[in-house]
């Protein structure tokens, strides 16, 4: 075997044994030369006195997303003010991958707030919530009970929003801790908005404002949730994949007709 080749195994060998210190966890080399740690002779340790007081070790500074989300949101005094905030907000990934911040549609006058869940690919294109089918869908629905984002008028209007902003990959469902850092900015929301009744569409706003799952079970029954009426109403998607719900649905907004009249009158 040769010099060159010799020397060549040598390097090799050499760059094996660092790559095995990183894996280690060696991430820099101190001293030009090894020291043997066994060489060196051991400082014996002072006893502690009695009534000695032990340092406070420093509490690690860590990130809450749900205290700053808090402060945040109660610090928006107005509906541009918490649109800004949310769209600043750093902590949620799912704003990594969405093309929009989906804010919100329709009246702020409106006696009604429709709370969904999340961005679909459509909405996250355009910006605004429930454009799909199943947007589509909903208007229809609500159309047919004389009530309309478009409306101008307040006591015909309705005000669009979602739990989550952004559009999870996949159109996954959104999981517990984006819904748990998101919460404040939806509570604000709805208390800047200030409806009579919120409408809770599927099951992620029914578990944000009120802890349960089962939208089939909850829906059409009243609830309250932020010192507010609250009707749980199954989701225009749901009703798109199973016709036969609708009928379910049209109960409910004749419900929700009903209980308008009522605090009207």
């Amino acid at each position: 075997m040769g010099i060159a080749a010799e020397t060549a195994e040598d390097w090799h060998a050499a760059l094996a044994a660092l790559a095995w210190q990183l894996d280690c966890g060696a991430d820099e080399a101190i001293g030009d030369a090894p020291v043997n740690r066994y060489e060196l002779a051991a400082e014996p340790r002072k006893p502690l006195a009695a009534n000695a007081v032990l340092p406070e070790t420093p509490a690690l500074p860590a990130d809450d997303p749900v205290a700053a989300a808090r402060g945040a949101a109660a610090a928006a005094g107005s509906l541009d003010a918490l649109r800004a905030a949310i769209a600043a907000y750093p902590y949620c990934e799912l704003r990594k991958g969405a093309r929009n911040t989906v804010f919100a549609d329709g009246n702020p006058q409106a006696r009604v707030l429709i709370l969904g869940e999340a961005p679909g690919a459509e909405e996250d294109r355009e910006g605004r919530p429930f454009v799909g089918r199943a947007g589509q869908l909903l208007d229809r629905m609500f159309a047919a009970i004389g009530l309309s984002r478009g409306s101008p008028d307040g006591e015909a209007a309705l005000y669009i929003t979602n739990v989550l902003p952004w559009r999870p990959p996949g159109n996954r469902d959104p999981e517990p801790a984006e819904i748990a850092m998101m919460l404040p900015f939806v509570e604000r929301h709805i208390a800047l908005v200030d409806p009579q009744v919120i409408v809770a569409v599927g099951n992620t706003p029914l578990f944000a404002l009120t802890g349960a799952r089962g939208i089939l079970r909850a829906r059409g029954n009243w609830t309250e949730a932020l010192g507010r009426p609250l009707l749980p109403m199954t989701h225009p998607a749901y009703l798109l994949r199973n016709p036969s719900a609708k009928r379910e649905a049209w109960a409910d907004l004749l419900s929700l007709q009903e209980r308008l009249r009522s605090l009207r009158g």
